[in-house]
């Protein structure tokens, strides 16, 4: 069957979009729309699932399927509907107060049962629908609405988190690098299994220029690292290189040492313990990375076993009934009160 050619526009909703001028969720939202013409999936195939925050308003802005659901649970929603239905491509649309709070336990195993489920953690460092409250990764310090002393909170780190799960696809982007998120949404939209894609995201209302260092492209040369399969990880306009000293790793300027020195970046790696030293590059000590950093496949998804078990029961038993099931076993009957 030949499908009808998709236009960016053809997946613009009739709604209003409503994020406060100059917010990073614009970015994110154009992005999602260039990206999904090239996949070839029909829009009834597409679902967007989201929880409570702004990136939560998500699902209304596309012409697709999609759940406005409850804070924190929308993995756990996305897990039902792609189990019974694994046909459908499925998007988790958070925030990092939505999915590390609260939702942190269904956004860890979501990721570690390997999910065939994209999750996009819109991080912008603080709580900003309910206006101005420190979340769990804001810095220390931070003076906010709820923490006016300044947060004594360490920041928890998405990607360290979707690492230790054993996540199959672990990646980072930023709003204001619109052809490097286009790309890393496609790339995990192309994965098999569960794909986490973290992008900053600037709230210009109560954490503006929290990410300044790796946004605005005059600052992002010497703040970020750009991780690209088989290449060396090179920064400031390749001036600056990063290597690997026994379980350390070091930046060094690229005319001082020989280019077999520095870390070749290997997203396929199965061990993830490089991707995790990778996650753990902060600033101002470390440049950050972006791109993918881990991108393993062959590993069965949590959706494809589940419905293998349902086929093979079937096989064993039959069709069954819901009504047979409600009659099976034991059964009581309740009678009138007695004296």
């Amino acid at each position: 069957m030949n499908l009808p050619v998709l236009k960016a526009s053809d997946f613009a909703s009739d709604q209003d979009v409503r994020w406060c001028p100059g917010c990073g969720d614009y970015s994110i939202l154009a992005q999602m729309k260039k990206v999904l013409p090239d996949l070839g999936v029909p829009r009834e195939k597409i679902v967007f699932i989201s929880g409570i925050g702004c990136s939560s308003r998500f699902p209304y802005y596309m012409n697709t399927y999609g759940m406005h659901s409850i804070h924190g649970r929308a993995p756990a929603f996305a897990t039902g509907l792609k189990s019974t239905r694994p046909d459908l491509m499925v998007w988790v649309i958070t925030g990092d107060g939505d999915a590390l709070s609260i939702g942190g336990n269904h956004f860890i195993h979501a990721l570690r049962r390997n999910l065939d489920i994209n999750i996009v953690l819109f991080n912008n460092r603080i709580y900003g629908l309910t206006k101005g409250q420190y979340s769990p990764t804001s810095v220390e310090g931070q003076v906010t609405k709820s923490t006016p002393m300044g947060s004594i909170d360490h920041p928890l780190n998405p990607l360290s988190v979707a690492l230790a799960a054993e996540a199959t696809f672990v990646a980072r982007s930023i709003d204001a690098h619109v052809k490097h998120l286009g790309y890393t949404l496609q790339r995990a939209a192309e994965h098999k299994g569960a794909s986490l894609v973290e992008v900053y995201q600037n709230c210009n209302v109560f954490n503006d220029g929290a990410m300044a260092y790796a946004q605005e492209r005059k600052q992002r040369a010497q703040n970020v690292v750009e991780l690209e399969h088989g290449k060396p990880l090179v920064f400031a306009d390749g001036k600056k290189g990063v290597r690997l000293v026994g379980t350390r790793l070091e930046i060094v300027n690229t005319d001082e040492v020989p280019v077999d020195d520095l870390l070749i970046h290997d997203e396929t790696e199965p061990n993830p313990s490089i991707h995790m030293m990778l996650a753990r590059m902060t600033y101002p000590s470390m440049p950050e990375p972006i791109g993918v950093l881990r991108a393993v496949g062959g590993v069965s998804t949590y959706d494809d076993r589940i419905n293998a078990q349902v086929h093979q029961a079937k096989e064993m038993k039959g069709e069954g009934s819901l009504d047979g099931l409600f009659r099976s076993g034991d059964t009581w009957e309740v009678g009138a009160p007695t004296s």
